[in-house]
């Protein structure tokens, strides 16, 4: 679910792609030091320094993403609902609630890197950071794939590529196109007849 949002901002945005590979670059360094018993600490503080800096980015990339995203998205499932059931998406992350300095933006979440650590090492990988993130899909306030009726999940579904499809167009420098395959199965008439 994390690859939607990432699909959405890298379109439009290249700092946020930049920083997606820097991180995921230290990241895959920092996994393969853990595996390694041998190596020096520095390494790890300059890897986790990186982590810091670049999640940063694009923790607050995402964060603003879903904020920008969610009435778009909430329109369109009510226009083809015919109804005011509210869906919506929450984005969770490690990063939510750290505090942050004006001189050390990242001060926080090194920490917690630093603290993770050892039991890291155990494991073999990197279990904090912004590459555990989630996004939830509600429906109210529970999550759709719980909840939601296949009626209402496939909704919920053609409502957020609407959405995404309006949010790039209304973005970007581009049209993009929109591919829908089968998507009146399990639909009643009324909702086929909105999405037409």
């Amino acid at each position: 679910r994390p690859r939607f949002l990432e699909v959405i901002i890298a379109r439009q945005d290249k700092p946020y792609l930049h920083a997606l590979i820097q991180y995921n670059k230290a990241l895959l360094q920092r996994n393969t030091l853990l595996k390694d018993q041998s190596m020096d600490a520095s390494l790890y503080e300059v890897l986790e320094m990186q982590l810091g800096m670049y999640g940063q980015i694009v923790y607050e990339k995402r964060k603003k993403l879903v904020e920008d995203f969610t009435p778009i998205f909430n329109e369109y499932y009510q226009t083809i609902c015919g109804s005011a059931e509210e869906v919506g998406l929450h984005y969770i992350s490690q990063l939510e609630g750290l505090s942050y300095d004006s001189h050390a933006r990242d001060a926080s979440l090194l920490e917690v890197l630093k603290q993770s650590r050892e039991r890291d090492k155990i494991m073999g990988f990197s279990l904090r950071g912004i590459h555990k993130d989630e996004l939830n899909m509600l429906l109210g306030e529970f999550p759709i794939k719980k909840e939601g009726s296949q009626g209402q999940n496939k909704t919920y579904l053609i409502a957020l590529k609407l959405a995404q499809f309006a949010f790039l167009n209304k973005r970007g420098q581009t049209t993009p196109i929109l591919l829908l395959d089968d998507i009146f199965d399990k639909l009643d008439a009324s909702r086929v007849e909105q999405i037409i």
